[in-house]
C-alpha cells in the first residue's frame, strides 16, 4: 500500500474520532494530530485497532484506535459486559471486580470500566486505590464474582497501559471466555455503542478489609513459624520499584513476623513515570540496583523486589565474599519447589496426592525434585493462565503446593489463580529464615540443591527481527526447524522432539511418535538431547523475535565443582547456538 493512500484511510478513521461520541479533550488530540505536517504519529495512532487479545489489552497510551484510552479501554469493558450478561443470564446479579497498578491513567481507566460495568446492570467491587494483581484475582473469588479486570501493563515502559480480564474462577480467561469475549469486543465498533453513564448506587468501592483477610489467609501458608521466631530481626530490603507491592507487601512480611523490613524510600514513591528506574522490571540488574546498594549500606540478608502490579518477584542474595547476587527467575522458582516440598515432607503434610506446576520451558531441576518426592508434576505452556487452569481441573481431586514460570511468576497458595509476589516474597523470607536455622545463607542453600538433584544452567537467546519481512523471516525460521530437525546439539544426540504446533512428540532412539497432551496447540518446538540438555524455540506472542530456551545440566558432586560447571555449561551454551545457527 502507497504511504499516501494510508494517510487517506488514518485520516478517514481519524474524523470520527471528531464526532459527538467523543470528548472535547480527545477531539482536540485528534485536530492535533490531523493539523501536524509529519502524519507520523497520526498513522501510528489509527493504522490499525489495539486488538483485544486472549490477554485482554497492551499498548501506548494517546488518542486513537491503536492507543490505550477511554474509548479502546471502554470498548473492551463493553465487550465484556455483553458477554457476561449471555453467559450468566440465570444470576440474578452478576458482580466483576475491578483493581488497578499504578501506571498513569490507570485509576481513570478503572473508573470509567467501572461506570460501564455498572451501566450494564453489574455489580462493581472498586478498589480505593491502587492494588496488587494477586489480591484482585484473591477478591474474586473471596466475594463470589463472575469477572474481574486490573489495568496494568505489569513491567513495560512507562507509556504503556493494559487492560488484562479474568473470570470466576480468579484466573485470566481462557476458551471459550476468551474468545467469546473478543467476539463481544470486536463487536463495538464507535464510542456510541459504548454505555458510560454509570450507576453509582452499582458501584461498591473496597480497600482495607480486602487487604486484611487477603493476608491473614496469606499467613495460613506459612510452613516455618519457629525459624521467623528465631529470626524476626532478619535484615530484608524491599523495594516495589514505585509499584503496587508498596501497599501490602511491607504489611504481609509483618504479618508472617519479620520486624525489619528496610525500604528503599525512593522507590516507595507511587509513581508512573518510573523516576529511578529506565525499566521497572526486577528480571533487569538496574531495576534492583538502589536496593542492593541499600542492602549493602544495612549488611542486609535479603534484597527483594516486585513489579509495578506485584505479580512478579525478583531477590538477590549475598555470595561468600559478601558479594551480592540476583536470583533469576529458573533459580527462584527452583528454591520455591524445593523449600515447600522439603517442608511439606518434614511436616507429614505429604499424603500421595500433590502436585506442583511449571511451564515447558522452566528449569527440569524442578521435575528432578518433585519426582524423588514422589510429587506428581504437570507442564503447561507459558503463561499463568494454564498453571491456573491445571489448578482448576484439579479442585477438590489433588493438592495443590506450588506452581511457577521462568519470567519470575510464582503461586505458592491455591485462593488466588495467578502468579503472587506477595506470597512469593514472604515464603522467600521465611525460607532464609528457616535457612539460617541450618546454618546456610539463601545463596549456600542454591548451591546445596544443585549438589543434591545436578546443576543446571538456564540462558535465554532472543533474535529480534523488525517489520513485516522480520516477521516472514521467523516463520521461515520455524518451518526450517520443523522441515529439518536437528539431530545433534552441541555435541549430544537428539533424544526427543517436541513440537506443539501438531502436539506431537518423536523419539529418535527409536522412532516413536507419541501424542502430547495439551489444551491447545502453540507454536513451540522443544528438543531434548541424550546429556539431558534441552532447547526450546518459540516466537514471541508480543514482540518480534524469536526465542531460545536452552537448559544445561552437569552433575557435580561439592559446591566446589559449581564455578567450573558453570563455564562448562557457558561454553556448551556457545555451542548450542552454533547448532541452532543463531
Amino acid at each position: 500500500m502507497e504511504n499516501n493512500d494510508l494517510v487517506e484511510i488514518v485520516k478517514k478513521k481519524a474524523q470520527v474520532w471528531l464526532g459527538k461520541d467523543y470528548d472535547a479533550e480527545t477531539r482536540a488530540e485528534v485536530q492535533a494530530l490531523l493539523d501536524r505536517d509529519d502524519p507520523t504519529e497520526l498513522i501510528e495512532s489509527f493504522y490499525k485497532d489495539l486488538e483485544f487479545g486472549t490477554g485482554g489489552l497492551r499498548g501506548i497510551m494517546g488518542v486513537g484506535s491503536n492507543r490505550m484510552n477511554i474509548y479502546t479501554v471502554g470498548a473492551a469493558t463493553q465487550g465484556l459486559a455483553n458477554y457476561l450478561k449471555k453467559e450468566f443470564a440465570a444470576l440474578d446479579e452478576i458482580k466483576v471486580v475491578i483493581g488497578h497498578d499504578c501506571r498513569n491513567n490507570s485509576r481513570r481507566f478503572a473508573e470509567v470500566s467501572a461506570d460501564i460495568f455498572s451501566a450494564n446492570g453489574i455489580r462493581v467491587y472498586l478498589f480505593e486505590d491502587l492494588r496488587p494483581t494477586p489480591e484482585m484475582s484473591y477478591t474474586i473469588r473471596k466475594l463470589g464474582c463472575q469477572s474481574g479486570i486490573i489495568l496494568t501493563a505489569s513491567h513495560n515502559p512507562k507509556e504503556y497501559n493494559g487492560y488484562k480480564a479474568y473470570w470466576d474462577d480468579g484466573a485470566q480467561m481462557i476458551a471459550p471466555h476468551d474468545k467469546n469475549t473478543i467476539a463481544e469486543v470486536n463487536k463495538i465498533r464507535n464510542a456510541g455503542d459504548i454505555r458510560f453513564k454509570g450507576k453509582k448506587e452499582l458501584i461498591e468501592i473496597i480497600g482495607a478489609d480486602i487487604d486484611r483477610q487477603y493476608i491473614a489467609d496469606l499467613t495460613k501458608i506459612s510452613l516455618s513459624p519457629d525459624a521467623i521466631a528465631h529470626h524476626r530481626d532478619l535484615k530484608i530490603v524491599y523495594t516495589p520499584i514505585h509499584g503496587t507491592g508498596v501497599r501490602i507487601i511491607p504489611a504481609a512480611l509483618k504479618a508472617f513476623g519479620f520486624e525489619n523490613v528496610i525500604h528503599v524510600d525512593a522507590q516507595d514513591v507511587v509513581s508512573g513515570d518510573f523516576p529511578t528506574v529506565v525499566s521497572p522490571n526486577p528480571e533487569e540488574p538496574a531495576a534492583l540496583a538502589m536496593a542492593v546498594a541499600r542492602a549493602e549500606e544495612v549488611d542486609a540478608d535479603l534484597v527483594l523486589a516486585s513489579d509495578p502490579d506485584a505479580d512478579r518477584v525478583g531477590a538477590a542474595v549475598k555470595n561468600d565474599n559478601g558479594e551480592w547476587e540476583l536470583v533469576n527467575g529458573n533459580q527462584t522458582a527452583m528454591l520455591l519447589v524445593y523449600y515447600l516440598i522439603t517442608r511439606w515432607r518434614e511436616l507429614g503434610k505429604l499424603q500421595g496426592n500433590e502436585y506442583i506446576v511449571k511451564t515447558i520451558v522452566t528449569t527440569e531441576t524442578i521435575r528432578a525434585i518433585a519426582d524423588r518426592n514422589g510429587v506428581d508434576i504437570y507442564d503447561v505452556y507459558t503463561g499463568f493462565k494454564w498453571i491456573a487452569d491445571v489448578m482448576r481441573r484439579n479442585e477438590g481431586k489433588k493438592t495443590y503446593i506450588g506452581g511457577g514460570e521462568e519470567s519470575y511468576g510464582f503461586l505458592c497458595e491455591d485462593f488466588v489463580r495467578d502468579k503472587d509476589a506477595v506470597s512469593a516474597c514472604c515464603i522467600l523470607a521465611e525460607m532464609t529464615a528457616w535457612a539460617k536455622d541450618r546454618g546456610l545463607s539463601l545463596y549456600r542453600l542454591i548451591q546445596q540443591i544443585y549438589v543434591e538433584y545436578g546443576y543446571s544452567k538456564e540462558v535465554n537467546i532472543s533474535v529480534v527481527k523488525q517489520g513485516k519481512s522480520g516477521a516472514e523471516e521467523i516463520e521461515a525460521m520455524m518451518k526450517q526447524y520443523r522441515d529439518n530437525p536437528l539431530t545433534e546439539i552441541a555435541g549430544s544426540k537428539v533424544a526427543m522432539l517436541y513440537d506443539y504446533a501438531s502436539l506431537k512428540g518423536r523419539s529418535f532412539t527409536d522412532g516413536e511418535t507419541i501424542s502430547i497432551h495439551m489444551p491447545t496447540t502453540s507454536n513451540v518446538l522443544q528438543y531434548t538431547t541424550e546429556d539431558r540438555t534441552k532447547v526450546s524455540i518459540r516466537p514471541s506472542g508480543t514482540e518480534p523475535k524469536i526465542k531460545f530456551y536452552c537448559e544445561v545440566h552437569i552433575d557435580i558432586k561439592s559446591a566446589d565443582e559449581i564455578q567450573a560447571a558453570e563455564q562448562k555449561a557457558l561454553e556448551k551454551v556457545d555451542q548450542i547456538k552454533k547448532s541452532l545457527g543463531v
